[in-house]
């Protein structure tokens, strides 16, 4: 039976454990976003995701999980959160945060590895996507890269944002 995770402050205040899930939305100068579709699993085409682990900030954890699964060689620029949302990961895990990075494609090699190691990938632009209607993973939720793309074009062009000081 799946337990509430309860953490204690130092002064006794209680907070809610729970797991997080990064998104990483990727997209590139032609407005088309990195979707990955993996041979081994059947719950459709999503954008680069994992689970934050200990220790690590959200943009580290996103950053780590670009590498891994689009590749070593790509390079990606933090633009920011776009969205984060609670959700029923499974019975074990009833509530898991979901956090959204919308990140500038720079350039690199595109080569799926780590759990999404043999996968297909492909940058699709909004029209491609609604024209083809391919099967999405739950986590890649159509409005939300609406979105993404609403908001690469306003903060593209800002240059360098500061990322996210040590804490």
């Amino acid at each position: 039976m799946a337990q509430k995770l309860i953490i204690l402050a130092k002064n006794g205040r209680p907070f809610a454990a729970s797991a997080v899930a990064l998104q990483a939305i990727i997209i590139n100068k032609q407005e088309q976003i990195l979707l990955l579709n993996s041979p081994t699993r059947s719950q459709g085409w999503q954008v680069v995701s994992g689970a934050l682990e200990t220790g690590e900030t959200v943009l580290d954890g996103t950053l780590r999980e670009v590498g891994e699964e689009a590749g070593p060689e790509a390079r990606v620029r933090p633009l920011g959160v776009i969205h984060a949302q609670t959700f029923h990961y499974d019975k074990n895990v009833l509530f898991m945060i979901g956090i959204y990075y919308l990140l500038a494609y720079e350039g690199g090699k595109i080569a799926p590895g780590d759990d999404m190691a043999g996968s297909a990938f492909r940058w699709w632009n909004l029209d491609d996507l609604a024209a083809a209607k391919p099967h999405l993973h739950p986590s890649t939720i159509p409005w939300m890269l609406r979105r993404a793309v609403d908001l690469y074009r306003l903060w593209r062009d800002e240059g360098e944002r500061p990322l996210q000081p040590a804490i």
